[in-house]
């Protein structure tokens, strides 16, 4: 079964919908299996992983500032791990198994608590297997909004994913397997965006957090139905909003959106053929007082300022994978020619320090790097600064260059979020002494 147009959602039916929750210090997230109605309603569910009752997991809002206070009670058979995607956050609380903390293993608990120092679109998975705890749904977002949040309608999140799974709702179970790993990972055979509102007024003015939550999936975007501008990317707010146009969403990527409501929101995915309409929002009523207001930059809560001269200049090759060539790894993929995380860091910085790294994607598919514990910046063509981001997707063959000041102390995981590339190869770590 292939990703075509039957098995796309094309109506307004059911969306999955993360619950929005009021937190109480402890709130204790639990990881369990699920039943999810993933395909349109009066079709057949398919058995998931979850939190607290659904996948996704419940939507976690805080304010800038705030103190997240969470117990994550593992009851899904198998060890795992809560990773909270984009913060800026203490080592320790990382939830990387082997790496900064012990795995937590079935009917175990692991306290987590940390600052959120600041405000943006993250989101919360499993890191362990997770290139199959992932796809089996343990992920939820994780919002943390301004002390003086722009003024909008709705603040609506929509996550974006794909599921292999039968027209029964059964899934497809070959996770693992190494022609996915090998290749692109693990596409799926149905998808769908998954909207916490599902109805707005026409000339609402609306904030859209999209989270591409899928563990392969570079998804192509185009956005019906409203017009204004793209504010943030990974959390981080752009300098100067950009129009919104054809967008591009790799996995593990965020972006936010502020726009003005003409008609009913259509999420629809452009390919070769007819495009395909992942969901929509509908638009009932009219707003009698709508935003006349232009769309201004966010403030940006953190914004580390590059050494002129980087502290360190340093090239991280990818490769490996089908049609990649030899390597020096002893896995599918490797960075410079290391495969899995070694005893000993691919570098070691002093807190603080800038490091200009070349990411050069020496294979034939496409991947996406992530870096936990900080942002860095994409440099553009012409050696300035770009846009601020924790995840950057380099197309095959393709070479970026980003620009990190590494100021958050620990042992900090370097990979790729195409999650079967990491868990055959695609990973290393840092250290920030």
């Amino acid at each position: 079964m292939t990703l075509n147009r039957r098995t796309f959602l094309t109506t307004s039916l059911a969306l999955l919908g993360a619950p929005r929750v009021s937190l109480a210090a402890p709130f204790v997230l639990r990881a369990e299996p699920v039943t999810a109605q993933i395909l349109p309603v009066g079709d057949g569910v398919t058995q998931m992983l979850g939190f607290n009752g659904s996948t996704p997991g419940p939507e976690l809002r805080f304010r800038e500032g705030d103190t997240l206070d969470m117990r994550f009670d593992n009851a899904i058979g198998e060890g795992s791990a809560v990773h909270w995607h984009g913060i800026r956050i203490d080592n320790a609380m990382d939830g990387v198994p082997y790496l900064t903390q012990t795995i937590v293993e079935d009917g175990e608990y692991f306290d987590y608590r940390f600052t959120l120092p600041d405000a943006g679109t993250y989101w919360y998975h499993s890191h362990n297997r997770s290139w199959e705890q992932v796809a089996r749904g343990l992920y939820g977002p994780l919002i943390v909004e301004e002390k003086t949040p722009p003024k909008v309608d709705h603040d609506i999140t929509v996550m974006i994913d794909d599921w292999r799974i039968e027209r029964t709702g059964d899934t497809i179970e070959d996770f693992g397997n190494r022609h996915d790993f090998s290749h692109a990972g693990r596409l799926g055979t149905f998808a769908k965006v998954i909207p916490s509102m599902f109805e707005v007024r026409r000339g609402d003015r609306v904030r859209l957090r999209l989270i591409n939550v899928a563990t392969a999936r570079v998804f192509p975007l185009e956005i019906a139905g409203l017009k204004g501008k793209v504010v943030a990317l990974d959390g981080m707010p752009l300098d100067t909003p950009q129009d919104i146009g054809p967008l591009m969403i790799a996995p593990a990527q965020r972006m936010d959106i502020i726009a003005d409501v003409s008609e009913t929101v259509k999420f629809i995915f452009p390919t070769r053929q007819d495009p395909y309409e992942m969901g929509e929002i509908i638009v009932r009523g009219e707003n009698p007082s709508p935003s006349s207001t232009n769309i201004e930059a966010l403030l940006r809560p953190y914004a580390p300022q590059p050494a002129t001269t980087p502290d360190h200049d340093l090239t991280m090759a990818l490769q490996g994978g089908a049609m990649g060539g030899a390597h020096g790894g002893d896995d599918i993929w490797s960075l410079n020619g290391v495969s899995g995380l070694s005893d000993d860091p691919w570098q070691t910085f002093k807190r603080g320090e800038t490091a200009r790294i070349k990411l050069v994607n020496e294979t034939s598919f496409p991947h996406g790097i992530h870096l936990h514990g900080h942002h860095f910046y994409e440099l553009e063509p012409d050696g300035t600064l770009g846009p601020m981001r924790d995840t950057t997707l380099l197309q095959r063959q393709e070479t970026r260059d980003i620009v990190c000041v590494f100021d958050n102390p620990g042992k900090w995981l370097l990979h790729c979020h195409m999650l079967g590339h990491q868990a055959s190869g695609m990973k290393t770590w840092v250290q920030v002494t």
